[in-house]
């Protein structure tokens, strides 16, 4: 095995773990009376501190990605996905935010590359988006169902950040941007245009959470998630190709879940389960990490 697939290996294992992690912290972090928007503020504005010479540095090439790759990358990675996920929280339990962000990140992948970058896709990544197919309906159906109060909105929210990361994916591999310069563009510019809006209008509440929790936030949220995850990922993208890091991110349910047992005692239903474990085969499946032929 190449230096190089062992590097994106493990990059793409950290990822995922810091992803269980802040699925289930973030929506720990919501219940104990932060919002949406003081979770994306601690997202960004902590790695953004450390990343401006990153960008300075990396100026011309973030020119020569072009204004869609970044508008992209941003849209797909930065305030928008981070809102929008982190507002389904209220509605939905940590299972069924790792299936749905995570989980259908392949799904939308395929369909953008079938769809609008000609590529042709093999029977074994059809099947694999089959399953995804069922495991969504395992998860929101069966809820839905049951009435279980506001859970559809929640999944609405998780499939449209899924829908944004999955632009990301494939605007940072066109990019051509190293992992850190990546993570630069999406955390300085989301700060730029989010933090006075913050600021002005949406009423902040962190002076006012529990000094613990507000830590709790930075450690994961900033340093975490927004920081070091984000770089790997690019990392595992430029070391693995888009399908094969797509494909350890179906792990990240079953992590999600996992944690969110002793973290906020929520014990996954048996349909929320087989959903999980539908999606997570589904994901391996389709993102092409099992074709006889990788990028």
């Amino acid at each position: 095995m190449r230096s190089e697939q062992l590097q994106g290996y493990a990059a793409a294992l950290f990822m995922v773990t810091v992803w269980g992690c802040w699925i289930v912290l973030s929506r720990r972090g919501i219940a104990a009376g932060l919002t949406a928007f003081d979770v994306a503020f601690v997202r960004f504005a902590v790695p953004a501190l450390f990343l401006w010479p990153v960008l300075w540095r990396g100026r011309a090439e973030v020119v020569r990605a072009g204004w869609l790759s970044v508008a992209l990358m941003v849209a797909g990675a930065g305030a928008p996905f981070i809102l929008i996920g982190v507002s389904g929280m209220k509605f939905a339990p940590a299972a069924h935010i790792g299936a749905l962000m995570p989980g259908t990140l392949p799904l939308f992948v395929a369909a953008i590359a079938v769809g609008f970058l000609g590529e042709r896709m093999s029977r074994l990544r059809g099947a694999g988006l089959a399953l995804i197919v069922l495991g969504d309906l395992a998860i929101g159906g069966y809820a839905a169902l049951r009435g279980a109060d506001e859970a559809w909105r929640g999944h609405l929210l998780f499939l449209t950040a899924a829908l944004l990361w999955a632009g990301y994916t494939l605007a940072m591999r066109r990019s051509g941007l190293g992992p850190w310069l990546g993570a630069a563009v999406v955390n300085i510019v989301s700060i730029v245009f989010f933090a006075p809006v913050y600021f002005l209008w949406l009423e902040p509440r962190l002076l006012d959470a529990a000094p613990a929790e507000v830590l709790t936030q930075v450690v994961i949220q900033g340093f975490g998630s927004g920081l070091f995850a984000l770089a790997a990922y690019g990392l595992a993208i430029r070391r693995l190709g888009a399908s094969q890091a797509a494909a350890f991110v179906s792990l990240t349910p079953a992590f999600a879940a996992l944690i969110a047992i002793p973290v906020l005692g929520e014990i996954p239903d048996l349909a929320s389960a087989a959903g999980v474990v539908l999606v997570g085969l589904g994901v391996a499946l389709a993102s092409g990490a099992f074709d006889a032929r990788r990028e």
